[in-house]
């Protein structure tokens, strides 16, 4: 006979039966806290990976012939598909049970707190602005931004500040084909809400300067960097002295910000339809300085 860790009742063998009755409790939950060891019927893969019942069950495996499903998704197969839309149509979660117990293990991340006000997001903010999309989808959201396959030193920065902002690693992915774009993409939840940037088109929204950015001149310089990093070019020709520091786009409202943030920190930019100068040509030097624009 052995005795329940929980309650100190003695059986030949601890069931789900008596712990789902007497404490609310399942095997499962069970096993995790106090091992395996006489307890009843437990499924193969939640078993100890050095369990003779688990080797055992892994090698039954490997003579199990292929699932008719295999590789097959929604998109690619009618009976797939049929049975996606069916369980969506009778609205089952078919993983809510494996979610749940995910989210308890830490497996699954549940909590998305606000992200620091601070450098890092200032600048992240003015990329996406400038060559970044947020896109909703039903249950996540992700988050791209675009750079030329040439500009290894943009895709390593921005890839490296978005995993330490979102704690989550960005996949790179070429954006079309034959296209020389690169695609530096996170899925995860409540991205528009946390960095405070509506998903979907931007070209005729009115976007503002966060307040927090527009009191710290060092995080004006971020929130530049990440503007002109996406939509900047730095020009000289010395034939005919002409120096440029250009940012373009056709979104009036962000023109606006760019100009009101380069007056800020006290530079003399011009105004054009869908583009904002620097011509002074020690003011090109200081700004692009300034702002470490495309130093990588």
């Amino acid at each position: 006979m052995i005795k329940c860790k929980l309650c100190g009742k003695r059986f030949k063998i601890i069931t789900n039966t008596h712990l789902i009755s007497a404490h609310s409790c399942s095997l499962r939950t069970y096993t995790k806290k106090f091992g395996t060891e006489n307890c009843g019927f437990l499924s193969p893969n939640l078993l100890p990976k050095n369990d003779p019942r688990y080797k055992k069950w892994r090698e039954s495996l490997k003579k199990r012939p292929s699932s008719w499903n295999k590789g097959y998704t929604k998109y690619n197969n009618s009976s797939v598909a049929k049975i996606s839309k069916t369980l969506k149509k009778k609205k089952i979660d078919n993983f809510a049970r494996w979610r749940r117990e995910m989210k308890k293990l830490g497996k699954i991340k549940s909590n998305y707190p606000r992200i620091k006000n601070n450098g890092d997001l200032a600048e992240l903010i003015g990329v996406i602005l400038g060559d970044g999309h947020i896109r909703k989808f039903p249950r996540t959201e992700s988050l791209s931004i675009f750079s030329n396959s040439n500009n290894p030193g943009f895709i390593k920065r921005y890839a490296k500040l978005l995993e330490e902002l979102f704690d989550k690693k960005a996949s790179l992915t070429q954006h079309g084909i034959g296209v020389n774009c690169i695609r530096i993409r996170i899925y995860q939840k409540k991205i528009s809400k946390r960095l405070k940037i509506i998903s979907g088109s931007r070209k005729k929204q009115d976007i503002k300067i966060p307040q927090w950015i527009l009191k710290n001149k060092n995080y004006i310089k971020r929130y530049l960097r990440g503007l002109y990093e996406a939509e900047g070019s730095f020009c000289i020709h010395k034939p005919t002295y002409t120096y440029k520091f250009l940012f373009r786009n056709t979104n009036e409202s962000l023109l606006n910000n760019v100009y009101r943030a380069l007056k800020i920190l006290g530079f003399h930019p011009h105004r054009s339809k869908n583009m904002i100068q620097i011509s002074r040509k020690q003011e090109v030097y200081k700004i692009k300085d300034l702002i470490n624009f495309r130093q990588y």
